[in-house]
């Protein structure tokens, strides 16, 4: 038995591994693809744009698990029954449920790995992912300005240095017309370059400001900040569900929030917490249709075709289930029915 087990064990490994690196580097090509514009529009360099994408590769991982270990699934043990390996092994006196055994161990090990990402790995690279993609669009590291040049910070905003020195401007202009009933005109002796919670700003001392609307206006001023990008920044502050650690989503549900944002929080908490129990009820269903339409010497063609779209269905099942809960009753509720399925499967599949 033990061989067999190693037998079982080694091809499922192999395929999840291959499939898991074919289908985790496709999405990560995509997510660089979808990106590209990213990195032409803020002059990123490649090292900082690759490291950024790399920071999606855990939430990639975390939603392809559970279908990466259906397929390999699916693909070892059909293979074995249509080399007749099952049969044989029925033959020689085990049951569906020990030929199931090494689906379900490794089933039970990506469970607790895919409970480790969602709960930890994936909220911590996403805010990583979002704030590195904050400060390189909207930060000091992109921004480059060049002595005695004009330097286009934004759509109608030029900025003229006289010195640069770091982050530090000597002799500034500074020339505003993105609201066009506001054009600004500012010359400063000093300036600064800062990142603040509103984004990139021009901290200027000793200068004068010329502002035209309805009427002109004329001022000095000892110190002034000017901020560069505001505009760009309205969907900045979406609700970035994926970046919340898992406890504060826990809290978020409790408090009075946003309608929106509570049912996006209760969702996330499904995914987080239920999902992982997918990787075994997926392999369990698929287990069950293969081994015992196989043993019970049925024709067993249409064995992956039906697991396919009895997969299909329960993940669907899930998916709008999750959307559609409004407190953690219903969440609890929902992970009740995962464990009705799991075990009813599990039974029909260890019954003699």
């Amino acid at each position: 038995m033990k061989i067999i087990t190693k037998y079982f064990t080694k091809q499922l490994i192999a395929i999840f591994i291959m499939l898991l690196l074919v289908l985790t580097g496709l999405s990560w090509m995509l997510q660089v693809m979808s990106m590209m514009k990213f990195l032409l529009n803020y002059g990123i360099d490649l090292t900082n744009f690759v490291g950024l994408t790399a920071l999606m590769i855990p939430f990639i991982v975390s939603i392809i698990i559970p279908f990466v270990a259906f397929i390999a699934v699916i693909f070892v043990y059909n293979k074995m029954i249509g080399d007749n390996e099952i049969t044989v092994l029925a033959a020689s006196g085990l049951s569906p449920g020990q030929i199931a055994k090494p689906a379900l161990s490794m089933a039970i090990i990506l469970a607790i790995l895919h409970w480790i990402l969602n709960i930890w790995v994936v909220p911590m690279t996403q805010a990583k992912f979002y704030d590195t993609q904050w400060e390189l669009r909207y930060g000091l590291a992109h921004m480059k300005i060049q002595e005695s040049a004009f330097t286009q910070m934004a759509n109608d905003l030029v900025v003229y240095v006289d010195k640069v020195s770091g982050y530090d401007l000597s002799q500034v202009m500074l020339y505003d017309k993105r609201d066009p009933q506001s054009e600004k005109a500012i010359f400063a002796e000093k300036g600064k370059l800062i990142t603040t919670t509103r984004g990139l700003t021009i901290a200027m001392t000793n200068g004068a400001l010329q502002s035209r609307d309805e009427s002109l206006t004329v001022g000095t001023f000892e110190s002034f900040d000017m901020d560069l990008n505001v505009a760009d920044k309205a969907g900045e502050s979406v609700f970035k569900i994926r970046r919340i650690s898992t406890l504060e989503l826990l809290q978020t549900v409790t408090k009075q929030t946003e309608e929106r944002h509570h049912k996006l929080a209760l969702s996330e908490i499904c995914s987080r917490l239920l999902g992982p129990i997918m990787n075994l009820i997926l392999v369990t269903l698929c287990l069950v249709i293969l081994l015992r339409s196989s043993l019970l010497r049925r024709r067993a063609s249409m064995s992956p075709i039906i697991a396919v779209g009895v997969m299909a269905m329960t993940m669907a099942l899930f998916m709008s289930v999750s959307n559609m809960t409004s407190s953690l009753t219903d969440v609890a509720l929902v992970g009740v029915m995962q464990m009705v399925i799991l075990m009813g499967a599990l039974a029909f599949l260890f019954k003699k």
